[in-house]
């Protein structure tokens, strides 16, 4: 009888598009998943060009810039006592509130997200310079009359009646 019940449950599980393995393997399978699995990864990998251009060459100019400032010691000791740098107040075991630490971390975001911003923006700009469509044919002309928007086939304005200029190399 356990048997039996064994093989009712593994029907289920491994059943025709009905089992827990059968739509997980659906879930799996579909476009949106595997597409979010290929930007994870992209991503990944892009992370490591966004911070090596940051930390190796946007970091260094900054600090040129800044005369050299460390915001990594800017730190309030909890304990009320004073300490040199950050590395000395936790060696001595201190509770530390490390603002500077927090300030370098939100300038590093700021400029990784600014690198993003400007690399996307030239991306879009190359893309839509390849993609780049021809201007569609105008449809309609303005009436030098009444200012009107008519047919470009008009040859009288419907609006003020006047006779217009018909083009030559135009063909209806």
């Amino acid at each position: 009888m356990a048997e039996l019940d064994l093989k009712e449950a593994r029907k289920k599980a491994y059943g025709k598009g009905k089992g827990f393995f059968s739509e997980f393997q659906k879930f799996i399978m579909r476009g949106s998943v595997i597409d979010l699995a290929v930007g994870v990864i992209i991503g990944a990998a892009f992370q490591g060009i966004v911070k090596s251009l940051v930390d190796d060459i946007v970091m260094p100019v900054i600090s040129l810039v800044t005369g050299g400032v460390d915001f990594t010691n800017w730190f309030v000791a909890l304990d009320g006592s004073h300490y040199k740098t950050l590395k000395a107040a936790q060696e001595a075991g201190a509770a530390t509130l490390n603002y500077g630490t927090f300030l370098t971390a939100v300038i590093n975001f700021l400029l990784m997200a600014l690198v993003i911003f400007i690399l996307v923006k030239f991306l879009n700009r190359v893309s839509d310079r390849l993609r780049k469509t021809p201007d569609p044919e105008p449809t309609t002309k303005t009436c030098p009359y009444c200012q009107s928007e008519i047919s470009i086939k008009a040859s009288r304005c419907p609006q003020c009646t006047s006779q217009l200029e018909v083009d030559p190399d135009f063909k209806p």
